[in-house]
This record gives C-alpha cells, sequence and structure tokens, in this order.
C-alpha cells in the first residue's frame, strides 16, 4: 500500500484531482445509501443542489490528493488571516485549530508545520484505523518535522493538553462524531447531532487561543488557500452550550464554500460504544 502512495505521488495535482473527481461521481451514483445522505444533510442546512453539487467531485479529489500530500513533492499553499496565527504565537498560550470535514483537512496541519512549527510544532488528533494496512499508511504518512499526531485515546487527549501548556498548537475535526459518553447532543444546522466536548475542554482547560482554520482546495490543481478566522466567541462553561458555539461556529465556514464540504459525512448518526 505504502509503495502504491509513493508511485502515485509522482503524478501532478491536477491529474489526481481529475481521477477523484470521477472517483467521487462514481460513488455518488453507484451508492444510494451515500447519495440519500448527500443530499439529505444538503437539504438539512437549507441549501440548494446547485451550491452542494461541487462537494460530489470534492469528495473525491479528497481521498486522490492523499498520495501526493503524504508522499510527493510540495504543494503551492497561500494563506489569508494568518496574521491570526502569528497573534496567537505571539501570546505563547497555545492553538487550537478547529477544521470541519471540508476542503483539505490534511494540507492545512501540514503547512502550518512547515510555515509556522520552527515557532510551535503541532498535534494533530486522529482515529486510528481498524484495518492494518491503512493503519500503517497513516502512521508513515502523517508524521513528519514539527507535526504530531496523536489517537483518539486518552493518552492522546494527554499529549495534546501537554502540547498546549507548553505554547504549541493543535487540530482537530470538531464536526467529527465522537464514541458514546464523549459528546453532547447540540444542534448542527438545526438537527440534533452528537457533538464532541473535547475541543472546548481543551480551550477551557489550557486557557489557549481558538481558530478556525481550512484548506480550500483551488481548481486545476494549482495547489490550496488556507483560511483562518477566530472563534469568535466566549466557550460558556455549559458542555451543550459550547458544543452549540462550536457548531455554530463550523456552520458559517461551511456556508462560505457549500461544494467544498463532505455532506455525505454521517453527521447525524448515533455514537458507536468506543472508550478512551
Amino acid at each position: 500500500m505504502i509503495l502504491l502512495f509513493r508511485v502515485l505521488s509522482w503524478l501532478p495535482l491536477w491529474f489526481m484531482h481529475g481521477l477523484g473527481w470521477a472517483l467521487g461521481w462514481l460513488v455518488f451514483a453507484l451508492s444510494p445509501t451515500y447519495r440519500r445522505r448527500f443530499q439529505a444533510n444538503c437539504q438539512q442546512a437549507g441549501l440548494s443542489w446547485p451550491l452542494c453539487r461541487g462537494a460530489v467531485g470534492q469528495a473525491g479529489q479528497l481521498v486522490a490528493e492523499l498520495p501526493r500530500l503524504w508522499f510527493g513533492r510540495p504543494v503551492p499553499v497561500e494563506w489569508t488571516g494568518g496574521e491570526h496565527v502569528l497573534q496567537a504565537l505571539a501570546a505563547g498560550r497555545g492553538i487550537i485549530f478547529l477544521t470541519p470535514h471540508m476542503g483539505s483537512f490534511e494540507v492545512t496541519a501540514q503547512d502550518y508545520a512547515e510555515r509556522f512549527g520552527h515557532t510551535q510544532p503541532i498535534t494533530v488528533l486522529y482515529r486510528p484505523s481498524r484495518q492494518p494496512l491503512l493503519r500503517e499508511l497513516v502512521a508513515t504518512a502523517r508524521q513528519r518535522l514539527r507535526l504530531q499526531t496523536a489517537p483518539t485515546t486518552l493518552a492522546g487527549v494527554k499529549q495534546m493538553i501537554k502540547a498546549l501548556r507548553a505554547g504549541q498548537s493543535v487540530g482537530l475535526l470538531p464536526d467529527q462524531v465522537p464514541p458514546q459518553g464523549l459528546g453532547v447532543w447540540a444542534p448542527f444546522f438545526g438537527r440534533e447531532a452528537y457533538t464532541m466536548t473535547l475541543s472546548a475542554r481543551l480551550a477551557q482547560q489550557t486557557g489557549a487561543a481558538v481558530l478556525l482554520v481550512w484548506g480550500e482546495r483551488l481548481s486545476w490543481g494549482r495547489g490550496y488557500r488556507v483560511h483562518t478566522e477566530p472563534l469568535g466567541a466566549e466557550l460558556p462553561a455549559d458542555p451543550v452550550a459550547a458544543a452549540t458555539v462550536i457548531n455554530q461556529a463550523m456552520e458559517r465556514l461551511i456556508v462560505t464554500q457549500p461544494g467544498q464540504y463532505l455532506w455525505g459525512y454521517a453527521r447525524y448518526k448515533q455514537p458507536r460504544e468506543d472508550k478512551f
């Protein structure tokens, strides 16, 4: 698997994005369950089909670009709002980056490590694959200079707290459905969704700055544009209220570019019984 990804990493980004676009539409056409969930989530957000349609191909591009991002040559990346990162780093309180399932969330952490990691490295939370081959692939690909990964375990959470207290940065996807007992039910586009409490707890326990970030995928393989902005609201002590604030922030980002959100993600599913 690793060898295959290394071979694919030599292909041009525009080619892999074209291949991914076709893959995204093929999956959409062949999977009625995925197609219904995709369309239902878009409708739940109050968005028309033309606004969401582009996300079909974008979902495939998310997969197809991984060989290049993980093993290939650097890709062009530009930033908007980078001054917020510099200000937070200067404050020395640590940074929590919150990213929805939108655009390329791989490239945001990678380019932070390249651009800002010499000041403070970043630790990214991820859920290890249950498949041994995929688990080995991800572990090999994501570990790099100034970029560490933390599994969704108690040890991983302790690793993130330690990083923040040292003034470092962490990144996580707050719209990822956590295991049972590690979240609360809070509205997301007007419907109750099981939402992690970890992101708010990290901020409250460490006093870290909270920034929103997502990596826009530019057309024709031109690279990426990373968007960064402050959360813009205080996080209440009540877990449901705090989760609601974060969900609202994710909604604000998503509606700016609905054609790059993973509408096929099962955001409203029941949580699993996994434990830390």
